[in-house]
Parts: C-alpha cells; sequence; structure tokens
C-alpha cells in the first residue's frame, strides 16, 4: 500500500552497477519512484501480492509477523541503503512498518527481475543480497536458540554499531519495545540488560535521550558476544 509517491525515473537512462552498491539506487531502467511513510505506518502487509521491492533512503524499517499467541516476532531490521521485500513467492511473508519517518525508494518487481534477466550484474547484485539476507536468518537463529539475554542484547548493540557506522555513538530509531520483539526476550530484561551494561562502563546514555547510546567498551561486548 504505497503512498505519497513520486516518479524518480520518466525516461530510463543506462547507468553502470557499481559493486556492492543498492540496484534500485543505480539503475535507473528500473522506473523507480520514491514513497514516504510516517511513524509505524504500514508498508505492505504480511500475505499481500509481492509485486514491489523497496530500498531505504531514510528512516528505519521493521519486518515482522505476529504469531497465533499474538505475540510479535520482530525479523529484521532494514536501515538506509538496505533492500527489503525481495521474494521467492507470490506474496511477502512478514509485515513491513516505518518504525520512525521514513523514505523508500520502490521498484516493480517484474521490471527488476525482467532486467536481471538480461544483465549479469544486476544478476549478481541480486544473488548477492540473497545470501546475505540467508546469512542474517541464520545468525538470527543462532542469537534467538543459543544465546542468554545478554549475549543477545550485546549481539544487537555490534550489530547497530557496525550497520549505524557508530564513531562511538549510537542513535537508535527503534524502541526498547521493538528490540525486545526482535531478540525473543521481554522488554524488562532488555532495560536490565542495558543497565547491567551502564554498570559495567561499557555504555552511557546520552543526556538527551536513551536511544542515544554511547559505547564505551567495545571489547567487553565483543566478549559476551563470543
Amino acid at each position: 500500500m504505497l503512498t505519497r509517491s513520486r516518479e524518480a525515473a520518466n525516461h530510463p537512462v543506462a547507468s553502470p552497477l557499481v559493486p556492492g552498491a543498492p540496484v534500485i539506487a543505480i539503475h535507473a531502467r528500473f522506473g523507480a519512484s520514491e514513497s514516504s511513510f510516517g511513524k509505524d505506518e504500514e508498508i505492505y502487509g504480511e500475505r499481500e501480492p509481492a509485486d514491489c521491492i523497496f530500498e531505504v533512503i531514510s528512516g528505519a524499517v521493521r519486518s515482522y509477523r505476529l504469531l497465533s499467541d499474538g505475540r510479535r516476532q520482530i525479523c529484521a531490521f532494514h536501515l538506509p541503503s538496505d533492500i527489503f521485500g525481495l521474494e521467492n513467492g507470490a506474496v511477502y511473508r512478514f509485515t513491513a512498518e516505518a518504525i520512525v519517518e521514513t523514505a523508500v525508494r520502490v521498484a516493480r518487481r517484474h521490471s527488476l527481475e525482467y532486467i536481471a534477466a538480461t544483465d549479469v550484474a544486476v544478476a549478481r547484485n541480486l544473488l548477492s543480497m540473497t545470501a546475505g539476507n540467508l546469512l542474517h536468518a541464520e545468525n538470527h537463529m543462532l542469537l534467538l536458540g543459543r544465546k542468554t539475554s545478554l549475549e543477545r542484547v550485546a549481539a544487537f548493540l555490534l550489530e547497530m554499531d557496525r550497520r549505524l557506522k557508530g564513531t562511538g555513538m549510537i542513535a537508535l530509531p527503534m524502541s526498547r519495545r521493538d528490540i525486545a520483539d526482535y531478540l525473543g526476550i521481554t522488554l524488562e530484561t532488555v532495560s536490565r540488560a542495558l543497565s547491567d551494561f551502564r554498570g559495567r562502563g561499557i555504555l552511557e546514555f546520552s543526556e538527551t535521550s536513551q536511544r542515544q547510546i554511547v559505547l564505551q567498551d567495545r571489547r567487553q561486548l565483543r566478549r559476551l558476544d563470543s
């Protein structure tokens, strides 16, 4: 359910595909458009036709599924430059929502598949993204199945530090409830873990927001995550 869309490429232009760069951003031939979503606004729902692929321009997105007992399991957070909505079936397996005010680039799936069939560079890029998604899913399964609560929170902070390219300060777009639903633990357990890390001198919170975390001892975090 796309909203406030504007066309990004009315006249297709051949563009070189930079290795490792997002396919939608590089290839004007996709006829991509841009859409904006407000905080907590749904981008697409589980079991809706998977006819579009998305790239985060700004903001952040969560992909999740509601379990039979009403609990929410977040499977991934999508940050700027991330591609999401790439499915191997006809429908989306998860619901995607904007966490904060978010802008995305949108490409029609059939356009992407058509170009990938004739452009080796695009096909390789898509294969690389698919492999990356599988690796993330495997790591997430390991985190949920084998790690303690403290280890899960440590792994999450290191992941966000790497993905947000932290230079000491991590500005988390997601809430502690989001973090809990991603790690498969309770909100209270996330809060206790962060307080524990603060007591050990591993991190400190910004004076302006508890979503802004200053990592003071990554070595301790890595030991917990090992």
